[in-house]
């Protein structure tokens, strides 16, 4: 099975820092429990970039720490011989630090790819399961006959309540919820 993994809000927690740099930098509050919308309204839209710049940075990047269970769950899918890429909505120049943190959390992947249209990517190179945040990505990638599953978070809640996505609050039950899909098919292709 070829799997992609979204990074920011799947494999660790990223809100926090988030929301941190727009308290810092504009004095205004993103609350976790409050962002029920994939849009995020209370910045304007370069308030946002700035706070994604700060938040993608070299130092950030490599001081982010995976949700519990994360990296053991993907290792295993790749000791069974799934195709592991790992996608993230960064800008390429984010893409050498990404990778040093993968390496550095001790991640197995085949494939690190920045980009801001995932899903275009995750299409061309086949991918059968898409691990994403992003309720957007998700219906995306149901439409092109994508599985998909991801970590609940209050801007996605929804989609998983009416859509066919395999949702789970954290990585052992997502682990234990995707085990029938990702047993079936036990081919790497590098």
């Amino acid at each position: 099975m070829r799997i992609a993994i979204d990074i920011d809000s799947t494999l660790h927690h990223y809100w926090d820092r988030l929301s941190d740099s727009a308290e810092r930098r504009f004095g205004i509050a993103l609350p976790y429990e409050e962002q029920f919308d994939w849009g995020i309204t209370r910045l304007r839209p370069e308030q946002l970039k700035c706070c994604i710049e700060d938040t993608h940075c070299d130092e950030a990047i490599l001081a982010g720490r995976p949700y519990d269970g994360a990296v053991e769950a993907v290792n295993a899918w790749a000791a069974a011989g799934h195709f592991i890429h790992v996608s993230s909505h960064r800008d390429v120049r984010a893409h050498a630090a990404t990778e040093q943190w993968l390496r550095a959390i001790g991640l197995s992947f085949d494939e690190l790819h920045c980009s801001y249209d995932k899903v275009a990517r995750c299409r061309e190179i086949g991918i059968d399961l898409l691990i994403d945040d992003s309720p957007v990505n998700l219906q995306a990638a149901l439409e092109r006959g994508m599985k998909v599953a991801t970590i609940v978070h209050p801007w996605n809640q929804d989609l998983c309540e009416i859509e066919d996505v395999v949702c789970a609050e954290n990585w052992p039950e997502l682990a234990r919820k995707l085990a029938p899909l990702v047993s079936g098919e036990q081919h790497r292709v590098a």
